[in-house]
């Protein structure tokens, strides 16, 4: 989690250059559900995420160098420049993409699922999504197809609150929690705060463990918040769809503070203050390295995408 801090605050500190020319979603503040989750995943383990993208892709062990290049429109990046902060792709590491599309990697990850059953793999997809995903039909259709199916899933909703910047008292009714949506339909289900990263992976390794023996997906929501705007590096308070006390009182709850001071005791404040040391050493290699990588070529533009179909036949490609 101290890496991943330290990833999304020096991106935050670097975005005002304008030298990433892509959006970007940060995730400070909602370490712990990333973490906990795919460190319960194998390494070829399926993950799937969504736009605020890098918590996910750096825990799955997705290559820093090549998520910062990524962001710079280098050639060395993960998607080959070609993606940017919301649509990185690692297949070395299992993590099959983020979209920025609400809910679109929800059924791309039943299909994973689906399709590592039917070649007798005993693989295991985990698919990140935000609260307002579970606003879109084609995440119920996901859930009943994978319940009646019985499929190697786990759905893990990081509740933040808002859409943007629409509550989600404005969204959803009120009284019903998000993971009682798993009871709907049929799947084991939970709710956990996201300051616990160690509640987190206990149920994931019994989530996931589910799973691979064949007995079905299982659905986590997760409370979180994220300290930053919905896309960019800054702070929000003034735009008055929250409060400073809201925002003071989640990060009072803070997950790396919570982690830290669990382990204070067994490895120490040395111990921890050289992880930090390492971390920031590592951004700054990171960061140089990708700006001076050499950007895409421009025929490189059609490579690795579908071409569409000619209306006039026989000139289809």
């Amino acid at each position: 989690m101290m890496r991943l801090r330290a990833v999304e605050e020096r991106i935050a500190a670097r975005y005002p250059e304008q030298e990433m020319r892509c959006p970007t979603h940060l995730c400070v503040g909602q370490e712990a559900a990333p973490v906990g989750v795919c460190a319960a995943l194998r390494p070829d383990d399926y993950a799937l995420s969504h736009h605020r993208s890098h918590g996910h892709y750096l825990a799955k062990g997705g290559d820093l160098d090549r998520m910062i290049a990524e962001m710079y429109g280098r050639e060395t990046g993960c998607s080959r420049g070609k993606g940017g902060s919301m649509h990185l792709v690692d297949l070395s590491v299992g993590f099959l993409g983020a979209v920025p599309i609400v809910a679109s990697t929800v059924p791309i990850a039943v299909g994973a699922a689906f399709g590592a059953r039917m070649r007798g793999e005993d693989r295991v997809a985990v698919v990140f999504l935000g609260d307002a995903a579970v606003e879109e039909g084609v995440v119920h259709e996901s859930l009943a197809f994978a319940s009646l199916e019985r499929l190697p899933v786990l759905f893990v909703c990081e509740n933040n609150l808002y859409s943007v910047q629409t509550g989600l008292e404005a969204r959803q009714p009120s009284g019903r929690a998000i993971h009682e949506l798993g009871a709907a339909h049929a799947l084991s289900h939970a709710q956990l705060h996201g300051e616990d990263v160690f509640a987190i992976h206990a149920w994931a390794e019994e989530a996931v463990a589910q799973a691979r023996a064949g007995e079905g997906p299982s659905f986590l929501e997760v409370l979180t918040y994220r300290y930053l705007e919905h896309v960019g590096p800054y702070e929000d308070v003034e735009l008055g769809y929250r409060t400073r006390e809201e925002v003071d009182a989640w990060r009072a709850r803070d997950p790396i503070a919570h982690a830290t001071r669990a382990l204070a005791d067994e490895v120490g404040p040395e111990t921890i203050d050289g992880w930090m040391r390492a971390h920031a050493e590592a951004l700054d290699a990171a960061f140089e390295r990708a700006i001076a990588a050499p950007y895409p070529e421009p025929e490189a533009l059609f490579e690795g995408v579908f071409r569409g179909t000619s209306t006039r036949l026989g000139e289809g490609t």
